[in-house]
């Protein structure tokens, strides 16, 4: 069974900034290794901290954005899940791998996401360990 994969925010920025491990997790998605998934809200806190953290221009952001979508499945969310972490932002990755039915969640947040290891049988791990698996 091929894997459902969602990406955590701070996986996209790496690896399109960076590159290394969280690219390699995301060019998965991108040469049909993994089925990739994310949602408009997690793209729009994307893009914010694209153009204002990492000083990107508008232009070089929605190039990214189009980029990811490309390969990338978006799924629409309610917005309704609450409480899965300490972190509220991070609901919306969660939710978006339930709603899309992955099977993984690959994240950098070893304070709130990777410490709970899993969410109704989706794994959350980190982009070493996925590649590990699944490269």
């Amino acid at each position: 069974m091929q894997p459902i994969v969602v990406y955590d925010t701070n996986i996209l920025i790496s690896g399109m900034v960076w590159g290394g491990k969280p690219y390699g997790c995301i060019a998965l998605a991108q040469h049909g290794k993994v089925k990739g998934l994310t949602c408009p809200e997690i793209l729009s806190e994307f893009s914010e901290k694209l153009t204002i953290k990492f000083e990107q221009s508008v232009f070089q952001t929605e190039k990214i954005v189009s980029e990811l979508l490309s390969f990338l499945e978006s799924v629409r969310i309610t917005n309704l899940l609450t409480g899965a972490t300490t972190d509220a932002d991070d609901n919306k990755v969660i939710e978006c791998a339930v709603v899309g039915g992955a099977t993984h969640i690959i994240s950098g947040d070893r304070k709130h996401l990777l410490r709970l290891g899993s969410y109704q049988d989706i794994l959350i791990v980190t982009a070493a360990d996925f590649l590990a698996q699944f490269a």
